[in-house]
């Protein structure tokens, strides 16, 4: 990403004694900056900017990816391309899909970044993702039932919501199933979101209210 977008006052290697992570928190910072101050990103950095965010390893910083994309790309084609990683990506890819997908709710604010528009017109189009989210809730159940490590099934499951009315009416057999696996599966936190589940709490974290 430093290299597409012509970060040039960052070395692209470490100085002595400096750490790789540490290194990579400058490059990240110093490509934020440039991307959310530009009125629009060729498309040509859609792909990368999803890599990046997907591949970076923590939480807190593949935000610095993700919130360009959504200003500049909109909030449904970066949910859409999540999707894509969660049903057909590794596990790590899968992981780091986890992590972009609450990144990806990020609030958009007029005066945030020029992309957002000329004094903040936006077209709603742009953002529109409820059955984007819906493609989410599937896939997330349909790796729970595949994965065979139990990580993943950790990340896909914990963060789905709890409350069956949070399912879309083609996807509440899909929950049902679900349910009932985690119901019976040995792990103790996979249980307590059944329980969860089984009494109506709702818990859903994919939402946030912030969109």
């Amino acid at each position: 990403m430093a290299r597409l977008v012509g970060v040039e006052d960052v070395p692209e290697a470490p100085v002595p004694d400096e750490p790789n992570a540490r290194h990579a928190r400058r490059l990240a910072l110093a490509v934020r900056k440039p991307l959310l101050e530009r009125a629009s990103l060729p498309e040509e950095l859609f792909a990368p900017l999803m890599a990046a965010a997907v591949y970076d390893p923590d939480p807190s910083f593949c935000l610095w990816f993700v919130e360009p994309a959504v200003y500049a790309f909109g909030r449904r084609r970066v949910m859409a391309a999540l999707v894509d990683y969660l049903r057909s990506g590794t596990d790590a890819e899968r992981a780091g899909a986890v992590r972009a997908w609450y990144c990806a709710h990020v609030p958009l604010r007029a005066g945030r970044s020029p992309a957002y528009g000329p004094g903040g017109v936006r077209d709603p189009a742009l953002d529109e993702a409820q059955d984007i989210r819906g493609a989410w809730l599937e896939a997330s159940m349909r790796v729970f039932a595949e994965a065979t490590d139990l990580r993943m099934r950790h990340r896909v499951l914990l963060d789905l919501p709890t409350s069956r009315a949070a399912y879309p009416p083609h996807l509440h057999q899909l929950f049902a199933s679900t349910l009932a696996t985690a119901q019976a599966h040995p792990d103790q936190h996979i249980r307590r979101w059944a329980a969860s589940a089984e009494h109506g709490v709702v818990q859903d974290r994919s939402s946030d209210g912030r969109a």
